[in-house]
């Protein structure tokens, strides 16, 4: 049996990747593969507690904790989910992984990306997504749709402005150092058009006779 592939969603907070998750399960499942959605921090039952810890809005969290918080949620989901789904040959579609911590905790806390790569790399056993859609979006387009959303905003979300430009800006650089497996996504786009892109994105990786347009 072949190995499944790992497909991670990226972006800023208000990006769309809750809802281009929901379409890439719907269109891979489709095509007939077997494919879970799975969310960070969480996606797992230890991780999902990890989850309401570090979002919580009452809670002073120093950068170094937040970042081995997110750190140590990524693990247990790895070692939980991951790794099996992927040797069952299954696909997995993730919000967030690796890269979210290098733009929020690396660039967005200033703990450096080399530094929170370290801790990453050791938490995951040095897993790689086979692909990753970066969602590219104006931060003050991110910031309003958060606001239409009437949901009180989580610790991250209480941020100021300037730290979501350091994030977006932290994405790019990203993107740009690893073009073969970042795809950078117009975030601003409809819903159906950001699906497809993103289907046009994964096209090489789908097997003969499920990709999009046969």
């Amino acid at each position: 049996m072949s190995r499944g592939r790992l497909i991670t969603i990226e972006g800023i907070d208000g990006a769309g990747k809750t809802t281009l998750g929901a379409g890439l399960l719907a269109a891979l499942r489709g095509r007939g593969l077997a494919v879970d959605l799975l969310r960070e921090p969480g996606g797992v039952a230890a991780a999902e507690r990890i989850r309401t810890l570090v979002k919580d809005p009452a809670l002073r969290i120093g950068a170094r904790a937040e970042a081995l918080l997110y750190a140590a949620a990524r693990a247990q989901l790895a070692e939980e989910a991951l790794a099996p789904a992927l040797a069952d040959g299954r696909w997995v579609v993730l919000d967030r992984f690796v890269d979210s911590s290098l733009a929020y905790q690396g660039a967005g806390r200033g703990l450096g990306i080399d530094a929170v790569r370290a801790i990453n790399d050791f938490g995951t056993g040095g897993l790689q997504p086979d692909r990753t859609l970066l969602l590219a979006i104006d931060p003050a387009l991110g910031r309003a749709r958060q606001d239409d959303r009437g949901e009180a905003p989580d610790r991250l979300e209480l941020e100021e402005d300037g730290f979501f430009a350091t994030i977006a800006s932290a994405y790019l650089q990203i993107a740009a150092a690893e073009p073969r497996r970042v795809r950078t996504i117009d975030a601003g786009r409809p819903p159906d058009t950001v699906l497809d892109a993103a289907l046009d994105a994964l096209a090489d990786l789908l097997p003969p006779g499920r990709r999009p347009g046969r």
